[in-house]
């Protein structure tokens, strides 16, 4: 049984960081790029942030260059993001699953494996 769980999240002030975790298991996700989403309250999911399978190559959506880090450790099966100088806005639920493409966040959705956790809730306060 294919299993993502995401970790990490909590209530942090504006400015603040956390570190996401993704750990998989009942499969190996290391030939598969990996993805970051998100989903506000009364907003659709969207990417936040893509990694190739190698790991050298990776993209993230605009409103988190630069604040954002996204990395995966293959021997671990897992994939992390790191969030500094967090905003109210990136306030939602994050979530992490295998893509079969990296190379555009807007319509990385489309692409993404059918395989969903319950993700971890990053709430900013301002």
């Amino acid at each position: 049984q294919v299993q993502l769980v995401e970790s990490g999240g909590g209530l942090v002030q504006a400015g603040g960081s956390l570190r996401l975790s993704c750990a998989a298991s009942g499969r190996t996700f290391n030939t598969y790029a990996m993805a970051w989403f998100r989903q506000a309250p009364g907003k659709e999911r969207e990417g936040v942030s893509c990694i190739s399978s190698s790991g050298r190559s990776t993209n993230y959506a605009d409103s988190v260059k630069g604040r954002f880090t996204i990395s995966r450790d293959g021997a671990e099966n897992t994939v992390y993001l790191q969030m500094n100088s967090l905003k109210p806005e990136d306030t939602a639920l994050y979530y992490c699953t295998a893509v079969y493409s990296c190379s555009s966040i807007a319509t990385m959705l489309d692409y993404a494996m059918d395989y969903w956790g319950k993700g971890t809730l990053v709430t900013v306060s301002s």
